[in-house]
């Protein structure tokens, strides 16, 4: 008699409910809260000079759109620049930290000093010493963004089970081997949380210097309309501040899915 194969197992269907937890809910619950602040500021006639209504944000900050964008632009530019010097930064230091314990001893202390001054106080001195041009800003931005990013690769690096660093050892894999081989798999998790707060950070960082020193920028369209007392178009820069941060955190989100669909950090959110 000839032999049945055995039926092959059904693959599970996929939820939907992942993309509902991770874009509608949030959108939805945006949506709702612009609604109740629209209620609010009309039923309450709260005053357009303390908090706009989202309408008069909308209509304000549309009529002069092409200024918005192009303040949108020099502050992603300064983002951008900034998080991508703080990544060439971070990893190698991050290495350095965990290859030796005088190095890590040498290293903290000056980290932590770099985080430990405020970097609004900072960035008047930097224009001096560096100029009124892009540098100053890009420099604050990565003061701000680097330091979670060297502390969440290093303590990825140094998860690794001492089992498999024991084994590699008798192996008598070169160092190279281990950093490549093992340590970074390991880290890439703890690296790319480090990424999403670094690139929230950097915008962080890029607003404080436009503060300072901008002649662009959402920061500095910020403080130009609360000086002039165009708080609708200030709300506005600062809802799309918020958006280009959401957006950015995502980016990092989406990366990490497709180049490390096996990061912890990747588990499907379940109902």
């Amino acid at each position: 008699m000839p032999v049945q194969a055995a039926p092959l197992p059904e693959k599970p269907r996929k939820r939907p409910s992942a993309a509902v937890h991770e874009v509608v809910v949030p959108l939805l619950v945006t949506l709702a809260a612009f609604l109740v602040w629209e209620i609010i500021c009309r039923l309450f006639k709260v005053p357009e000079f303390l908090v706009p209504a989202p309408s008069r944000i909308w209509v304000d900050t549309i009529a002069i759109a092409p200024t918005v964008l192009a303040d949108t632009a020099a502050t992603l530019k300064t983002v951008m620049l900034g998080f991508l010097v703080s990544i060439i930064i971070s990893l190698p230091l991050a290495v350095m930290l965990t290859a030796s314990p005088t190095i890590a001893g040498a290293l903290y202390p000056f980290l932590v000093w770099t985080q430990s001054i405020p970097k609004v106080a900072l960035a008047p001195i930097l224009v001096v010493v560096m100029g009124s041009n892009e540098l100053p800003r890009v420099v604050i931005t990565v003061l701000v963004a680097f330091f979670p990013l060297v502390i969440s690769s290093a303590t990825g690096l140094m998860s690794v089970p001492p089992e498999l660093i024991e084994l590699s050892r008798a192996c008598r894999a070169s160092k190279w081997s281990e950093l490549w081989r093992i340590r970074l798999p390991y880290a890439i998790p703890y690296i790319f949380s480090g990424l999403k707060v670094a690139i929230s950070l950097a915008v962080v960082g890029a607003v404080v210097a436009e503060f300072v020193n901008a002649d662009a920028g959402l920061g500095f369209l910020i403080a130009t309309s609360t000086a002039f007392f165009k708080v609708p178009v200030a709300f506005g820069a600062l809802i799309v501040l918020s958006v280009m941060g959401v957006v950015l955190f995502q980016l990092v989100v989406i990366a990490e899915r497709i180049f490390f669909p096996w990061s912890s950090g990747n588990t499907p959110v379940t109902s």
